[in-house]
């Protein structure tokens, strides 16, 4: 979290309550009992930051407040390169055990910044509850916080302020990321055949050299409808195609590579409203991909190639059994002076037996009966055209009332912060309490 705390009368805990930056506190030396005694914690958001004079900076600003404070350092902690967004860092788990174990020695927690400290403002207060419980107060080099109710007010405001600031942010970057969706960018880890392009191609996918053909391969493989998930995967395996670490692609990885949308350079981010084209190449065909689908979902049945294309069978594995529903399989049997050829039911039921004639004649009878006349094609068509037509007109009509809900949402959250943030009119719990709930409402609202 960029900033130094003094420890001082109390210990930290270790609950992983706030979002502390980097702890730039080098153990020094631990002083005898005694007030005025404190540990720095510093901290710094990017491993590019540690490299500037940012958490020198940092350090700078808590020793000399310390100095003016009187206080004595017991340790510095330096956090480089970890985000607020967890309490789950190394540094800010060390200044933790650090208070535990020398509880009643610490008073005091300086930090550079509260915003160096934690980005969500529960964790924040829950970290300084914590802190309070182990005697220690928090102290920041750089603002005027202290246990006094006026100390406390400005505590909560600047709080306040450090997660308005990381909300902003989130909301720019998923509004970002949105708008490069939105043109067919592809923003997430490449998939498995594809490299991130440089900017100059003006596409965000390449195809991989190493493993482009061996994932098109992969689906003109199952597509057949020949060879099962577990044959293809170990088939490619064994050519070549391996993941970014170099390791066999695995079944789980292998099943979501055949789904996913990529390969055809469809975009699809339902979180965010997004099916669009890419700006890259796809791998395959849209063909073989939408081939490849229902077969991952069982509706079709992989078997070998001679009983999916024999000539002589060709309603095999399509007509099914009356009894139990199972596709009909099919053999010729031969007789006294000839060879008959006859559709039946696998050898479990046998409730089926019919000549190849009889079934093919049937099943030319059956479409027939089925073929629409060119009147009712014309009415399907028009009925079908007029329902879309209204199903269109009253999704825009949705559209603009889910909008108009949520700008009036906003519009209260915007009327709240002002009312808590500069106006002062109303206290945090009250702030709390409604920001949560028109949150809620406009989570809700779709």
């Amino acid at each position: 979290m960029g900033r130094d705390r003094d420890v001082l009368g109390q210990q930290t805990r270790d609950d992983p309550l706030t979002h502390a930056n980097e702890l730039a506190i080098t153990a020094r030396r631990v002083y005898a009992a005694g007030p005025g005694r404190r540990g720095d914690y510093v901290r710094v958001s990017t491993k590019e930051q540690t490299e500037n004079l940012s958490l020198p900076t940092q350090l700078k600003a808590c020793a000399e407040y310390c100095e003016r404070q009187g206080f004595k350092v017991l340790a510095r902690f330096r956090e480089e390169g970890e985000s607020a967004k967890t309490a789950d860092r190394t540094e800010l788990q060390k200044l933790l055990q650090f208070c535990r174990k020398n509880k009643g020695l610490v008073q005091f927690v300086v930090v550079f910044n509260l915003t160096r400290f934690a980005r969500e403002k529960y964790d924040h207060f829950a970290l300084s509850a914590h802190l309070k419980s182990l005697g220690i107060s928090l102290r920041s080099a750089t603002k005027p916080i202290d246990d006094t109710s006026t100390g406390k007010l400005m505590e909560g405001v600047l709080a306040a302020f450090a997660q308005f600031d990381n909300d902003v942010r989130s909301e720019r970057t998923r509004g970002g990321m949105k708008a490069a969706l939105e043109l067919g960018r592809w923003t997430f880890l490449d998939p498995l055949g594809y490299l991130n392009a440089p900017r100059s191609t003006g596409k965000s996918l390449i195809p991989d050299p190493e493993r482009a053909a061996l994932v098109r391969r992969a689906f003109q493989d199952f597509a057949t409808g020949r060879f099962t998930k577990h044959e293809v995967r170990k088939n490619v395996n064994a050519l070549g195609l391996t993941t970014r670490r170099g390791k066999p692609v695995r079944s789980q990885t292998f099943d979501a590579m055949l789904r996913n949308r990529a390969y055809i350079a469809r975009i699809e981010v339902p979180d965010f409203g997004i099916s669009t084209r890419g700006d890259f190449e796809p791998l395959i065909s849209e063909k073989i991909f939408f081939r490849v689908q229902p077969i991952l979902d069982g509706r079709l049945e992989i078997t070998g190639p001679r009983e999916r294309n024999d000539p002589d069978f060709p309603l095999r594995g399509y007509v099914r059994c009356e009894t139990c529903g199972k596709p009909l399989t099919a053999s010729w049997s031969k007789g006294r002076s000839d060879y008959y050829a006859y559709y039946h039911c696998r050898a479990r039921c046998r409730a089926v037996n019919i000549s190849k004639t009889k079934l093919e004649e049937l099943f030319v009878d059956q479409l027939t009966r089925l073929q629409p006349m060119p009147g009712f094609i014309r009415l399907v068509k028009d009925r079908v055209l007029s329902a879309w037509r209204e199903i269109q007109g009253d999704a825009r009509q949705r559209i603009a009332e889910i909008e108009r809900r949520q700008n009036a949402i906003r519009e209260k959250l915007d009327r709240l912060d002002q009312a808590f943030l500069f106006e002062r009119s109303i206290d945090i719990e009250t702030y709390d309490r409604h920001r949560d709930t028109l949150r809620e409402e406009l989570t809700l609202v779709r």
